[in-house]
């Protein structure tokens, strides 16, 4: 089973995993109208593989329901967007947290084989040292980080105390097709692609450790496939730290435009909040998974850009972002 089955990283597992010839039951919210996210985009000989759960993480119930009989759990389900959770962090709390919590009691009760948990690199905050080893201290500069330190130490609680059978993945900055606008690649190239005079960013100065969603979903897969993994958090990124600022004129310049790039106020986060730094040992993903980016440095960087800006730049595609609005 997936949760999150129907967002950017979950729809790429889901399709990896199905790939693969697994059976795949996907959870995704439920919503009147029977949408199902990115998956409707996926072929139809992939949607032929793939049950649909739909569900709220929130309700113990229906997470009991939805692990019966499922050998691995994939936990993606979670609330992301960091200038939200300044609005309403109380949601932060009850999705990343409780719904964690009601994945693991059920997990623990379906005796499931593995059940690998997604973390974030914002739990780290500002780096005190890089690479970022996964010894790194905790820092919870957001709400949302707090939220996900906490569905974290629930997660390893539950091996240590019930020997779940858990892993905690850790992705750096994931990026791809199908990501949200509210992340800062596809807002960098959607405000390029719909001709907007200036380019609106927040602060331009913090660093990112961006990795391509394929590399990403195959670290997901490598902790699932590793008998090693249990019990441990295990970071997946490049290495590789590039500014917001620089990141943007990459992208411009891959996409031929000469754009002026705006630091709007708006965009910035509280001073005291923001993580200024983030750059990944992906060191242990390879000693116990056998993993390594297949993308990364610069060069990497920029053959995952490209394929990002193919996708966006496809009229269909775009047609789903709106770029003249700040996306939360």
């Amino acid at each position: 089973m997936i949760t999150g089955a129907a967002g950017f990283i979950g729809s790429h597992l889901t399709e990896a995993v199905v790939r693969r010839n697994a059976r795949v039951r996907a959870f995704v919210q439920y919503n009147s109208l029977g949408t199902r996210g990115w998956l409707d985009t996926l072929p139809k000989s992939v949607l032929d593989s793939i049950e649909i759960f739909a569900g709220d993480i929130r309700d113990p119930n229906g997470v009991r329901n939805a692990v019966k009989d499922c050998d691995v759990v994939f936990h993606l389900a979670a609330l992301i967007a960091i200038p939200y959770s300044y609005h309403s962090p109380d949601t932060y709390v009850d999705t990343n947290i409780k719904g964690t919590l009601n994945l693991l009691q059920a997990a623990r009760d379906n005796s499931v084989r593995r059940f690998i948990h997604t973390s974030t690199s914002e739990v780290y905050g500002t780096a005190k040292f890089v690479p970022i080893t996964e010894e790194h201290p905790l820092q919870g500069q957001s709400p949302y980080s707090a939220s996900k330190i906490g569905a974290d130490q629930i997660a390893i609680s539950f091996e240590r105390s019930f020997s779940t059978p858990v892993t905690v993945v850790r992705p750096f900055n994931t990026y791809g097709p199908r990501q949200s606008a509210r992340a800062i690649i596809p807002t960098i190239i959607t405000q390029i692609a719909s001709g907007a005079p200036q380019i609106k960013l927040g602060n331009l100065k913090p660093t990112r450790d961006f990795s391509f969603v394929a590399d990403t979903v195959s670290g997901f897969l490598a902790a699932a496939d590793s008998e090693k993994a249990v019990g441990e958090v295990i970071n997946l990124g490049t290495g590789f730290e590039i500014s917001i600022g620089d990141t943007a004129k990459m992208i411009a310049e891959l996409m031929g435009k000469n754009a002026e790039i705006v630091s709007d106020q708006e965009r910035w986060r509280p001073d005291r909040s923001e993580v200024d730094r983030l750059c990944a040992s992906a060191e242990k993903a390879q000693r116990l998974l056998g993993w390594t980016p297949k993308l990364s440095g610069e060069s990497g960087l920029r053959a995952g850009l490209r394929e990002t800006i193919n996708w966006f730049t496809d009229a269909k595609n775009l047609s789903l972002y709106r770029a003249d609005i700040y996306n939360m």
